[in-house]
């Protein structure tokens, strides 16, 4: 069987893209690589963090952002478990609104209830 090697993206729907963009660049602090113009509208981003190792897509499609408002669509690596608390205390600072830090299944720290402008919530996890 050939192998797979990882995820090469992961597209969230958003129901407004511009205000997305703040959030996903602000909060954290991923930087735009690619937008996707459709009939001369941008209607989509493609976003990465600074290493490149994490690649996200922001959809414009309204329904499905509000489809999935309230479940936690993705959980992101953090390279340590103290890298979970600096992003906690990064979080306080920005006035960001999130559920602290509780114990994974596997043991590892997860800092629970960010939740994006659409309501998706995304999850930072350190093994």
């Amino acid at each position: 069987m050939p192998d797979l090697s990882g995820f090469h993206h992961v597209k969230l729907p958003v129901a407004d893209l511009d205000r997305s963009r703040h959030w996903y660049t602000s909060v954290l602090g991923l930087s735009v690589d690619i937008e996707f113009t459709e009939d001369g509208v941008v209607r989509g981003l493609g976003l990465s963090d600074s290493g490149g190792s994490l690649r996200l897509a922001l959809r414009h499609d309204p329904a499905r952002a509000g489809a999935v408002a309230g479940f936690d669509l993705v959980a992101l690596a953090v390279p340590t478990r103290d890298a979970v608390q600096a992003w906690l205390r990064r979080l306080d600072e920005l006035g960001q609104p999130h559920g602290g830090v509780v114990t994974g299944h596997l043991g590892g720290s997860v800092l629970v209830g960010l939740h994006d402008p659409d309501g998706i919530e995304i999850r930072l996890y350190a093994d």
